[in-house]
């Protein structure tokens, strides 16, 4: 609100047609740590003593030891190594009577010209439109308003094209939404300019196909494995938009308690669209999450680029089923334990897998519920003795 009313005093003074003074330089735009010498010019007809004019900055008043008489009309300021605007509307000169009365205004914009923008990325999602990122300088705005440019055009022919819908995903960033072409390279680059000059980023080259990300997979289902009290099941399908396209996929899970912000990531999932997740915590809620990276689309030999992931799904691992009070082994009991446990294991597979050459998880599933319930009758009949 401050800017906008200093703006407004600023073109009011500049565009009046009745001025009582002048202001010379009149809206210079200056480098930082330069100086600057104004003077103001009054009026002879109008009888103002030139002891009695004074100026401010942004509207403190500057002291008078930095004012210089010129002539019977004009006081001089010298404003030595100016910092950046405050404001990219420009730093408020005022020159004013001896009543306080404003009497001319200059706009001063001092800063820096642009840097070279760096860092441009860009991604399309799923090969209908294109995203782009990239850094300014590291002065950033500089002071001064900055213009951004984003401009791409076909690498071995055709225009250049100007992207026009701005500030999408950022301050630094543009989105072009259609009539994009696959198979055939586009150099991209970004034009920055200010009052001060402008410059030109590195020019990038890629591929449409070399950059695409989809939607975060879809109907992302966590569910209880039986009674098996450390393990969840999650299940999600492929992203719809690209069901059309030749295409590899793979897929991150990460997952985290209720009560925590750390997340844990299971990175090979692979193509697969279901996953078990085990060595959890029995009686816990977790929260899960599933994103995807579609790459190889047409051949492309790029790495993909990862969607977002999926909304939080909760679920929670059945609670354990031993009875408080109940005495845990010592070391040589546990180890005995163990023993025994694996000795009932592969008796138990020879029952019941006579013939398999490999053990399935399934086949394991079924002997952990076998084994639970074997530990709760046991831990019962402790109990009641």
């Amino acid at each position: 609100m401050i800017g906008l009313l200093l703006l407004w005093i600023c073109t009011l003074i500049v565009n009046s047609l009745t001025h009582p003074a002048v202001i010379i330089p009149q809206d210079p735009t200056i480098t930082i740590g330069t100086s600057l010498t104004a003077s103001c010019s009054v009026d002879p007809d109008l009888n103002l003593k030139v002891e009695d004019l004074s100026w401010t900055l942004n509207g403190r008043r500057l002291p008078a030891e930095l004012y210089k008489i010129l002539n019977n009309t004009s006081l001089s300021v010298v404003l030595n190594n100016l910092n950046g605007s405050k404001q990219q509307s420009g730093d408020n000169l005022v020159c004013h009577g001896k009543d306080g009365r404003i009497l001319a205004g200059s706009c001063l914009y001092v800063g820096l010209p642009p840097e070279k923008p760096t860092n441009i990325t860009c991604w399309s999602k799923n090969m209908k439109d294109l995203t782009c990122k990239w850094l300014p300088g590291s002065e950033g705005e500089t002071y001064l308003h900055t213009n951004y440019t984003l401009k791409y055009k076909l690498r071995w022919y055709g225009r250049d094209n100007t992207c026009l819908e701005y500030h999408t995903m950022g301050p630094y960033s543009c989105h072009i939404p259609k009539d994009l072409a696959l198979f055939t390279p586009y150099e991209i680059w970004v034009e920055a300019s200010n009052r001060l000059g402008s410059t030109t980023s590195d020019i990038i080259t890629l591929d449409i196909l070399d950059v695409v990300t989809t939607d975060p997979p879809s109907d992302v289902h966590v569910s209880r494995v039986g009674d098996l009290e450390d393990q969840l099941s999650v299940r999600w399908s492929s992203p719809p938009a690209l069901k059309d396209f030749l295409f590899q996929d793979k897929y991150q899970i990460r997952y985290r308690v209720e009560d925590s912000t750390e997340w844990k990531v299971v990175d090979d999932v692979g193509n697969q669209t279901s996953c078990r997740l085990a060595g959890l915590q029995p009686g816990t809620v977790y929260f899960v999450q599933v994103r995807c990276n579609p790459f190889g689309i047409y051949g492309s030999k790029k790495a993909g680029i990862w969607s977002d992931w999926s909304n939080p799904t909760a679920a929670s691992t059945p609670r354990s089923e031993r009875i408080t009070g109940v005495c845990e082994p010592k070391s040589g009991e546990q180890n005995s334990t163990l023993r025994r446990e694996l000795k009932q294991f592969f008796g138990w597979v020879k029952k019941h897998a006579y013939g398999c050459s490999n053990l399935s998880i399934k086949l394991y599933d079924q002997w952990r519920v076998w084994l639970q319930k074997s530990h709760k009758t046991r831990n019962q009949v402790g109990s009641t003795r």
